[in-house]
């Protein structure tokens, strides 16, 4: 397999939330496990009619790098284009509504490669569908058809929204991964 050119086989997913976004930096994973370089910064208009997201290279806005975009407005299975700054594609993702009702499940596509992520546990996507509670962490695993591990995201325990994302495919690139959590993150919330 030859890795893309943006694989990044761990980052972690930070959220800040404003008033009326939520903004996103994504740092690379050093060696020891810490938080290192920025690779990229993402804001997230709430309650948009079409979902869109644009990944930054700074906090200046200045440098788009990549973005992701729905498909179609208000629909429960609407898939997601991942493009670079070009708009040339990238990926695709969308959430399998009906597996979804408990068991959050989502597919992903890239070249090369089409899988699918699922919550980890099915006890906690029960729990968190009956509480009220926020804090409940939740992990997903994304494996190709022949079950191979592609990419996964994990919940950390915190106040805000953290993710620890492994990406175990070198066919899937850094931007795919981080658009899928940004996505997540925001999807599971509603």
């Amino acid at each position: 397999m030859t890795p893309q050119p943006y694989h990044v086989p761990r980052f972690f997913l930070r959220q800040k939330v404003t008033p009326f976004t939520n903004k996103y930096v994504a740092q690379a994973a050093n060696p020891d496990g810490s938080e290192g370089q920025v690779l990229a910064f993402a804001q997230q208009k709430r309650l948009a009619f079409k979902e869109q997201v644009t990944f930054y290279a700074d906090e200046s806005k200045s440098q788009a790098v990549f973005a992701f975009k729905a498909r179609s407005v208000m629909d429960l299975n609407a898939g997601y284009d991942i493009t670079d700054p070009s708009g040339a594609a990238l990926g695709f993702f969308r959430k399998d509504f009906g597996k979804s009702l408990l068991r959050s499940t989502f597919h992903i596509e890239g070249p090369g490669y089409a899988g699918t992520g699922q919550e980890r546990s099915q006890l906690v996507a029960i729990l968190r569908r009956f509480s009220e509670t926020d804090f409940l962490p939740f992990h997903f695993d994304y494996v190709s058809a022949d079950g191979q591990p592609l990419l996964s995201i994990e919940r950390r325990w915190a106040f805000r929204d953290k993710y620890t994302v492994t990406v175990q495919d070198p066919r899937v690139d850094f931007r795919v991964a981080a658009a899928v959590a940004v996505a997540m993150d925001a999807l599971m919330q509603r």
